[in-house]
């Protein structure tokens, strides 16, 4: 309708200009008034849109706070459409919120109530481990459940990794890579245990971050289980680079030329554990990058925009 009218206004105002009703430069006056009139209604009548705009654009999708779409915060002059579109919005902000924060307290709960049986299965099996005259069968048995156990007591915290709040304090600590990784090694080779695996360390840098040690070191045990089962019979290599932190699978090769790990194409790319990581890595910003190079090997990059020098968390120690 502004433009419209601008529109009506300016022709009008040419053609007593082409018949000499009034002057040129009055005509070039009235135009750039009435421009100058049009700008302003237009830019008047948008303020409550760009304000909407800036709101959205400072919405943080993984923690939706929806206070701040709320009607009332917009000006006294927002029209009806603008009025819809926030209520539309506050709405799905208050959805969001709410999904969130259930399936936040859902994993919360169910991890915490997992860890109590897992504690005394864990009991249990060491209890019967040392169990004199146990058969062969019962050793092999017993060490399965071990590896079950611990699998299971590590998907319970990575569980209540992502279930804690973005803003939890433990969140927010300094801790050096390579002393994480050195205990989850550990762990590691006892699951191993049995199977024709080498898992090996290479520590050409060493370096801090500010963050959760214990979400690296669930997301870590998910990569080197994930490039454990993609190997039947060879070595994961570990390397802790500058900034960063590698996890590739060495397939053996016999003396026929093929490799003990299952075809390129069989790999599964999207399994349990990678998804897993994924969150992990999504939610602390560490960017998890996978690859498939010549040979059947895999090899999973983390980086991490902002590592410290290792003195740093040696200084906080």
């Amino acid at each position: 309708m502004v433009f419209a009218l601008q529109f009506v206004t300016v022709v009008f105002v040419c053609v007593l200009g082409m018949y000499n009703v009034i002057p040129t430069p009055l005509v070039i006056a009235v135009i750039v008034v009435i421009t100058a009139l049009a700008w302003f209604i237009t830019r008047r009548e948008w303020r409550p849109v760009r304000a909407l705009a800036r709101v959205v654009n400072r919405w943080d999708g993984q923690s939706p706070d929806p206070g701040l779409l709320r009607v009332e915060q917009l000006s006294a002059h927002t029209d009806a459409d603008v009025a819809s579109l926030t209520r539309g919005l506050h709405g799905f902000a208050v959805r969001l919120a709410n999904y969130n924060q259930r399936e936040r307290n859902f994993t919360r709960d169910a991890s915490h109530e997992l860890r109590s049986p897992l504690t005394v299965i864990k009991m249990s099996v060491d209890m019967l481990a040392e169990e004199e005259g146990l058969s062969d069968f019962g050793s092999r048995s017993v060490r399965r459940i071990k590896r079950a156990t611990r699998e299971m007591e590590v998907l319970v915290e990575a569980l209540l990794v992502l279930a804690r709040e973005a803003d939890s304090p433990m969140d927010d600590r300094h801790f050096i890579v390579n002393d994480v990784l050195q205990e989850e090694l550990e762990a590691a080779r006892e699951m191993l245990s049995g199977r024709p695996i080498e898992l090996l360390l290479e520590e050409p840098a060493r370096f801090a971050l500010q963050g959760s040690p214990q979400a690296l070191s669930v997301l870590c045990w998910q990569l080197i289980r994930n490039a454990s089962q993609q190997t039947e019979q060879g070595r994961v290599v570990i390397s802790v680079l500058p900034g960063m932190i590698s996890v590739r699978n060495h397939a053996e090769v016999l003396e026929t030329g093929h490799a003990h790990s299952p075809p390129v194409e069989n790999v599964d790319r999207h399994g349990f554990e990678l998804a897993i990581a994924q969150r992990i890595s999504d939610r602390f910003a560490w960017s998890l990058e996978l690859q498939t190079l010549p040979g059947r090997e895999n090899v999973a990059s983390i980086r991490f925009p902002h590592p410290l020098p290792a003195e740093v968390a040696e200084a906080g120690v």
